[in-house]
């Protein structure tokens, strides 16, 4: 399975030393994620990394991000919104519901089904499939390596997510809430959590 890491949708003061040291950990799969910003945060946030890192970004917003800093790629936010016109790079999208998977599969390098669990950054977003739903899904080939589990995910649901066939677990909720952006400079808890979950992921 592979890990990918979903930034907070606020940008924070040491944000480009933790996603640096994140990198340095091993790092290849950094879903920037930053709605409602002024594409300038963005830039500026880019900048303060090494360009090296940059073909592991993937952007959800502002695309020509992606063209100016040779970004991985692009995420469109559901299953059916067309690409940019003439694009031909790497594109990943979200899907909320499994009868969409298979034709958003056909768009997509790769798929973000949420909520897989609750959400643990977004209190009111609960887990909206059963396991009896995941499980027929993945018999039918719909969850497959394509199809990244978001929502919930930690140390505990990732041989779930495993077991279900999913290709990929995304994390945010359960790193980020391991450092307090407005009270803390210390993130080596954070960091040390990163490398068991790549370690659990395998």
């Amino acid at each position: 399975m592979k890990l990918a890491l979903m930034t907070q949708p606020t940008f924070f003061v040491e944000e480009d030393k933790i996603l640096t040291s994140l990198f340095e950990e091993g790092l290849d799969d950094l879903h920037l994620y930053k709605p409602g910003s002024e594409p300038m945060y963005s830039e500026r946030l880019l900048t303060l990394l090494a360009d090296e890192y940059y073909k592991r970004i993937t952007v959800h917003t502002n695309f020509y991000l992606k063209e100016e800093y040779k970004l991985r790629g692009i995420h469109i936010e559901d299953e059916t919104t067309p690409a940019p016109k003439g694009y031909k790079g790497h594109i990943t999208r979200t899907c909320t519901h499994l009868d969409q998977l298979k034709e958003a599969k056909r768009h997509a390098d790769y798929v973000l089904l949420k909520y897989i669990f609750d959400s643990q950054t977004e209190a009111d977003q609960k887990a909206t499939f059963t396991m009896a739903e995941l499980q027929e899904a993945s018999r039918r080939g719909l969850i497959d390596k394509h199809v990244y589990a978001l929502g919930g995910m930690n140390m505990d649901t990732v041989r779930t997510a495993r077991d279900l066939g999913f290709g990929g677990i995304v994390i945010s909720g359960d790193l980020w809430n391991r450092f307090n952006i407005h009270q803390e400079l210390d993130y080596r808890a954070l960091i040390d959590h990163f490398v068991k979950l790549r370690k659990a992921v395998g």
